[in-house]
């Protein structure tokens, strides 16, 4: 005699789709706030063309070694040559191969522009959550130094620091962006600020006895994340246009290989004309490679981070999100 069991029911498609919430239910809620913002994001074609463009340009600061044909600082080469096959853009007036530098150089203008661009977000998110939630004698204070921040143009401001310190590596270049990149941030982040702490969810918060930093970090500061972002990019894009402009004025350190360098040293290159040293414009001698690649390549950084940027907004707005 043989018995048969009752197996367990066929799985209908609800049953699947209940199975599958369940599973991403059981995810970190970070992990599934992250993939729905980079989804929001990719959707954008905007922000699309800029983390393609970002990408692109982290992937050659990173293989730049194995990339590079030569050294970046050799100067085994003919100087003032025009593109050819052996120098696609040409040489220095050191005999320097551009190429090598144009890859190289993207190490220095990435790093210094995610890098202050953090620093100065850091010090944006700080101050404004702190003027923001808790107003009185601290944030009169700190308003204060906001608005004069803001009315000082920025640039020359820039250019007086990175002047008159002694230092002249990369982290000056970068503290010198972060210090005069934050306050427009500051100002959007103590807004925001001001508008959440009389919500129900905080006032809830606060009467439950949460401690101060919890109700900052933990209530408050989640729900600015979009305007967090949009501060950082808006900051990395100013960092990467400043430090190019900080070398191209010669306030950087001439022996760092960047694409600020290479601007500066193609406006400033030397050439032996009739036995003396005098200073030629790169155009002059045809080589407009060197000035019109290391443009281009800054000019699309900060254009990626523009792009991402507007899927930044959509992020905190979804109007503004493409069907």
């Amino acid at each position: 005699m043989t018995i048969v069991t009752a197996g367990p029911p066929p799985q209908t498609p609800g049953d699947l789709a209940e199975i599958k919430i369940g599973h991403a239910s059981s995810l970190p809620v970070s992990l599934l706030f992250v993939g729905r913002a980079l989804r929001t994001l990719w959707s954008n074609r905007k922000a699309r063309i800029g983390l393609v463009i970002l990408a692109v340009i982290i992937l050659i600061a990173l293989f730049a070694p194995l990339l590079a044909p030569y050294s970046p600082t050799s100067t085994d080469f003919k100087p003032y040559q025009t593109p050819n096959s052996t120098n696609w853009f040409g040489t220095t007036g050191n005999g320097q191969d551009v190429f090598s530098q144009m890859l190289y150089g993207a190490r220095v203008s990435l790093f210094v522009g995610l890098v202050a661009g953090i620093l100065a977000t850091l010090v944006a998110v700080t101050i404004g959550l702190v003027t923001g939630y808790r107003p009185g004698i601290i944030d009169e204070v700190l308003s204060f130094v906001t608005n004069l921040a803001l009315v000082i143009p920025g640039l020359p401001l820039m250019i007086i620091l990175a002047a008159y310190l002694s230092s002249r590596s990369v982290w000056t270049i970068v503290l010198v962006v972060a210090f005069t990149s934050w306050a427009t941030g500051a100002r959007v982040m103590r807004s925001q600020a001001s508008t959440l702490r009389s919500r129900e969810f905080i006032t809830s918060a606060v009467f439950s006895g949460e401690r101060l930093f919890r109700v900052v970090f933990r209530e408050i500061l989640p729900n600015m994340t979009s305007l967090v972002a949009a501060s950082f990019f808006s900051a990395a894009t100013a960092a990467v246009m400043a430090e190019a402009s900080l070398e191209f004025l010669g306030l950087g350190n001439p022996n760092t290989v960047s694409w600020g360098t290479i601007l500066y040293f193609a406006q400033q290159q030397n050439a032996l004309l009739t036995g003396h040293a005098q200073q030629q414009n790169a155009l002059l001698t045809g080589q407009w490679v060197l000035v019109f690649a290391p443009g281009l390549a800054i000019a699309l950084l900060a254009v990626s981070f523009t792009l991402i940027n507007f899927g930044v907004d959509a992020l905190s707005n979804p109007r503004l999100r493409e069907k």
